[in-house]
């Protein structure tokens, strides 16, 4: 499956509920020459349901180890819901450094006829625009809006350190 030329996603082995996808990061952006995993886990019953970020369920799922905590949630997921997580640390507003994508079709506006592939090509097309009106990452949507040189910079920074 590749939604646009630099992604690719599959199921980890046999089991069809968890797959890896890689992206490349676009040409001419601040995440070029970058290698991104991400993690995409299913419930039976997607594609009725999106696969939800983890901070949508963070609150309905507290270990006994810290209890409603992020980083909890992200252990706990895989039992929770489905859902699609950057694996490999990135500077972008709209991704958290958890790996939570605030991506609107992956919310409100998430339709059974979206396809693995088409969720793959608007994170792909994210990574070439941000959306720094709906930022997970505030300061980083804020620094994008103000201060565009110095964003692009850490962001070409963190690709190359992480992602290369």
């Amino acid at each position: 499956m590749s939604p646009c030329f630099d992604s690719s996603a599959g199921p980890k082995g046999d089991n069809i509920y968890e797959w890896r996808s890689t992206i490349l990061g676009p040409p001419g952006s601040v995440y070029e020459g970058g290698v991104f995993f991400l993690d995409i886990a299913f419930t039976p019953d997607y594609p009725f349901k999106p696969p939800k970020p983890v901070t949508d369920i963070a609150e309905q799922t507290p270990s006994p180890r810290q209890p409603g905590t992020t980083e909890d949630a992200v252990r706990a997921i895989g039992t929770a819901g489905s859902e699609v997580t950057f694996r490999t640390r990135i500077y972008h507003c709209n991704i958290n450094s958890q790996g939570v994508i605030c991506l609107d079709i992956l919310k409100d506006n998430w339709s059974p006829a979206l396809t693995i592939s088409k969720v793959l090509l608007s994170i792909c097309s994210l990574l070439t625009d941000c959306n720094p009106a709906d930022p997970l990452v505030g300061s980083i949507a804020t620094q994008y809006l103000t201060n565009r040189a110095e964003h692009d910079r850490i962001a070409k920074q963190w690709t190359k350190r992480y992602a290369t």
